[in-house]
């Protein structure tokens, strides 16, 4: 095969990011020469028209061209990156455990992508949150128990694709018992092979009964599986494992291959060659690469590979054969769609339904509410997740101002200690906002000084609720726009 057909071959894998709210002309250039998909991020979202018209560009250059996105619908947004999200994640799923919910709103969610005309979602998180010390996971697992997870998992599929959006579960093998963020450093899963059937492993089998369309690695040191190289980079785990053990016939997605966990030791181009060799299908690139130069450095890597010897011919064909196979079920899906229907402006009202279903409330609420004067509220900011993105706004002092008016609200992060985190509150109810209390020292410091002074305080918990603390505790399974909504309304009895 000359050089050319192999460019082309090499761009049908790549799944790049780019800058903007329109094409640029590179990615346009590049979709008549065979790129294959793209992926889109919070910063090529304004509004839903926008969106659409960017997709329709999209396609007017290739029309079964892949329009891949990360929208897990929960603290995890693309769509919604501008105001949160109107739907709750999967934590919130899993504490209401109702596997019919979890597919409606997942199938809600995927009219919409569908309207928007994307046609890969990077969702559903598929990882069993073993580890609650977990910085990177936490809230975007549906739970702890892998048969909660496994059944959830496999609903979310469903309901996104029964709209017409290929799921991508995610990240194989299992990305819940690190205590590292794989954007940062290689997470190392210490796991036996046993505890891996039982626990990690049961969601995806699940997710490929379920009939799942992608699978995307995990950035993960498994020695498990294989004690040498990390599962994107695994014969063993992508091959023996995913394909031959789990049935998974599908396409193979690579986590962002800029990540520090294997950019750092293989670097990027290598990363990218030794996934397709190592059986990955498809590149996921452009978080925090995405300009032309990048996606030409992988794609030339990737010839010159095949070139000589290091990538088997054959073994790129047949990632490309595979992400073509996925381009032809997305076109056949979309065929006889009817045409996107209005939607409420305010999101998503089956969402807004999770919401308020997830809420758990501990402690003695008698007497203390319903809220019914302004409130201060103290909301203690953690370093952002980069999964999350710092651009997404999260917080329970706007909605509650807007049913009790008059509410104050004030953010203290680490570095706005030792202030007093009732200042202000005098007279007035107070409650306390934390996002994974368990995890942050100084976050519990500050909230037991808080209960010291004023143990009429409430604590409302957006993050994963490992430390239930004072009087009264309320715990939304995450910090969507839906999840501080439904919180608002229960303190202020306006439900």
């Amino acid at each position: 095969m000359n050089e050319r057909n192999l460019a082309g071959l090499a761009a049908t894998v790549l799944q790049p990011g780019f800058v903007g709210t329109t094409p640029p002309d590179w990615v346009r250039r590049w979709l008549a020469d065979g790129l294959g998909a793209v992926v889109l991020f919070a910063r090529n979202v304004v509004d839903p028209e926008q969106v659409a018209a960017l997709t329709a560009t999209l396609r007017a250059e290739r029309p079964d061209v892949l329009v891949a996105i990360d929208e897990e619908a929960g603290d995890v947004t693309r769509i919604e990156s501008g105001r949160g999200s109107s739907r709750p994640g999967n934590l919130a799923l899993g504490a209401v455990d109702d596997p019919t919910l979890t597919e409606d709103v997942a199938r809600d969610l995927g009219v919409e992508l569908a309207d928007l005309g994307v046609t890969l979602n990077y969702a559903p998180d598929a990882d069993v949150n073993i580890n609650p010390a977990n910085p990177v996971i936490g809230v975007r697992s549906f739970g702890a128990d892998p048969h909660l997870v496994a059944r959830h998992t496999a609903a979310w599929v469903r309901g996104l694709q029964s709209a017409g959006v290929a799921a991508c579960a995610k990240h194989f093998p299992g990305h819940g018992d690190t205590r590292v963020d794989s954007h940062h450093d290689l997470p190392r899963i210490g796991a036996s092979r046993a505890r891996l059937d039982a626990g990690e492993l049961v969601p995806f089998r699940a997710a490929v009964a379920a009939g799942v369309q992608a699978v995307m690695t995990g950035h993960l040191l498994v020695p498990a599986l294989d004690p040498d190289l990390p599962a994107t980079l695994s014969r063993r785990i992508l091959g023996d494992l995913l394909r031959e053990e789990l049935g998974f016939s599908g396409v193979v997605v690579t986590d962002a291959v800029e990540m520090r966990a294997v950019a750092d030791r293989y670097g990027f181009a290598g990363t990218a060659v030794r996934a397709l060799a190592a059986g990955a299908d498809a590149i996921c690139v452009g978080g925090e690469r995405a300009d032309e130069a990048a996606a030409r450095y992988l794609r030339d890597a990737i010839v010159a590979a095949v070139l000589t010897g290091e990538l088997p011919e054959e073994r790129l064909a047949e990632a490309a054969k595979r992400v073509g196979q996925l381009a032809e079920w997305s076109t056949a899906a979309r065929a006889g769609r009817p045409d996107p229907a209005p939607r409420p402006t305010d999101g998503s009202p089956v969402g807004l339904t999770a919401a308020r279903r997830a809420v758990r409330v501990s402690g003695d609420a008698v007497g203390r509410l319903p809220l019914t004067a302004a409130a201060h509220v103290v909301e203690f900011a953690a370093p952002h997740n980069i999964a999350i993105g710092a651009e997404t706004p999260w917080g329970l002092g706007a909605p509650l101002a807007d049913l009790l008016p008059g509410t104050t609200t004030v953010r203290l992060t680490e570095a706005d200690l030792p202030a007093d985190p009732t200042a202000g509150a005098a007279g007035r109810p107070l409650v306390l906002v934390v996002r994974d209390l368990h995890r942050h020292p100084w976050m519990r410091t500050a909230v037991d000084r808080a209960l010291a002074t004023r143990p009429d305080a409430v604590i409302v918990e957006l993050g994963l609720p490992e430390l239930v603390t004072g009087g009264l505790h309320l715990a939304t399974h995450g910090a969507t726009r839906a999840a501080a909504r439904a919180a608002a309304e229960l303190l202020t009895g306006t439900r």
